[in-house]
């Protein structure tokens, strides 16, 4: 299979349309050294990204929580994307947009002069755990933990913060797992490396407290699909021992999507009805 540098089609960068092979960056490249760089993950159906603009809104606002400005309004970074998804001829597709500062007068931790820039990918991208929707995926425990608002900016969807991430997963994979769930900085549980969770018992869902980690976009419209159900959402802290008490488990996010959890560590959890419906109300509102 071809690396995502050897590709045809086109990228949206900086306000044109270019050759996929064509989109590359200097060496020395603030946001290589320094992770001044901002994403977000976006997937169309039938042509539409769902919540499209809002997820333009949020690379806004993590670049203003990393001190830079993009270049372009929200309405011009929508605008780009429906000009993408025409060029890349597909109606579902994984839509990436990436902020960063590049290179330029500044090369030391300081880059205020340095020029920002933008990009827009898209490409098909299947499930992102395989056959887990049926099956429910198995996350292993990390040995790093979500860190303290105080230290970083956790709201913000900068990809320094997933370096654990990536380390995270690599270890979940050589066990077998499809991914790793985190703790926070103080011993609760938070997220997965790139979903938020969502546990069920007796009917109702207990999900962590998005108060040090991203609030995720599927997570808050899911949130909203089953208080629409009048199902009793419990959004708080949730110590890890309780994992023992769940009858159910779920992942959100976009690349996700909703996807059951069989497996966490040595807790279990089945594949059951709520979270079989849930899964089912997302699929077709996305392509409603």
């Amino acid at each position: 299979m071809a690396g995502y540098d050897d590709r045809d089609g086109k990228i949206w960068m900086d306000g044109k349309m270019i050759d996929w092979r064509d989109a590359n960056v200097h060496i020395l490249s603030h946001a290589m050294h320094y992770a001044s760089s901002v994403f977000e993950g976006e997937r169309a159906y039938n042509g539409k990204i769902f919540k499209s603009r809002e997820h333009s809104e949020r690379l806004h606002f993590s670049a203003g929580e990393l001190d830079f400005q993009i270049p372009y309004t929200v309405d011009e970074i929508e605008a780009a994307k429906a000009e993408v998804l025409t060029a890349s001829g597909l109606k579902d597709a994984y839509v990436r947009c990436v902020a960063w500062r590049g290179a330029g007068p500044d090369m030391g931790v300081a880059s205020s002069r340095n020029p920002v820039h933008l990009a827009i990918a898209a490409w098909e991208w299947g499930a992102y755990y395989g056959d887990a929707k049926t099956k429910g995926a198995k996350l292993d425990i990390s040995k790093w933990k979500r860190p303290s608002p105080e230290t970083i900016p956790v709201h913000a969807k900068a990809a320094g913060l997933y370096m654990i991430c990536t380390t995270s997963k690599h270890a979940a994979e050589a066990k077998g797992c499809s991914d790793a769930l985190f703790m926070d900085y103080r011993g609760y549980v938070a997220e997965a490396t790139g979903a938020n969770i969502f546990f069920v018992k007796d009917g109702e869902v207990h999900t962590p407290l998005a108060d040090c980690f991203l609030n995720g976009l599927t997570r808050q419209t899911v949130i909203g699909m089953l208080k629409e159900r009048d199902i009793v959402v419990h959004e708080r802290h949730i110590m890890p021992a309780e994992m023992s008490g769940f009858e159910q488990c779920f992942l959100t996010g976009t690349a996700a999507e909703v996807t059951p959890v069989g497996m966490i560590g040595d807790y279990t959890f089945e594949v059951g009805a709520l979270t079989r419906d849930i899964g089912e109300a997302y699929e077709k509102l996305v392509r409603s």
